[in-house]
Formats: C-alpha cells, sequence, structure tokens
C-alpha cells in the first residue's frame, strides 16, 4: 500500500505540495518537523487530499500526474475549504 498525497501551507494555505509515501503519518510530520522535502522546511503543513495505490510504480505516475495538473489542484483546494465552510456552520 502506497500513498500519494497533497498538503497546504498553514496558515492561509496557498502554497501546495504533492508527494508519495508508504507511511503517511510519518511523512506528514517529518514535513512539519522540518526534515520533509526541502520545498516544504520551514513551514507547517496540513493533509488535505490522499490517494491509496497498489504499488510504488502506480504511485509515483499518480504523483507526477497531480503535481502536473493545476487544475486539480486547485479544485481539491476548493474542495477542501469549501468542507471545512460547510462544517463550521
Amino acid at each position: 500500500m502506497v500513498f500519494v498525497y497533497l498538503i497546504l501551507a498553514k496558515p492561509n494555505y496557498s502554497l501546495s505540495y504533492v508527494g508519495w509515501t508508504i507511511d503517511l503519518k510519518k511523512r506528514i510530520k517529518l514535513h512539519n518537523e522540518g526534515k520533509g522535502a526541502k520545498f516544504t522546511r520551514g513551514r507547517k503543513w496540513k493533509l488535505v487530499y490522499y490517494e491509496v495505490l497498489n504499488n510504488k510504480s502506480e504511485a509515483l505516475k499518480r504523483e507526477f500526474e497531480l503535481k502536473k495538473d493545476r487544475k486539480l489542484r486547485n479544485y481539491i483546494k476548493k474542495m477542501y475549504f469549501k468542507k471545512n465552510v460547510l462544517n463550521e456552520k
């Protein structure tokens, strides 16, 4: 089981990052401790989306698709905020 995930930088959630891992909880923790990817260092991150895939090869292909598809990333961001606004009411 392999995960592809999208995280957003707190507090304004304007920056996004896509990655893959076999241990999602640990990977998010590493990003927030400044030990993740170089791009993610120095920021706090919120997991907003993930997919479960069968193997590393599938995960790498999907990660590449998500990284290149800005429309999809923005759509996921929009859905995340819509869901959170609805939950706050």
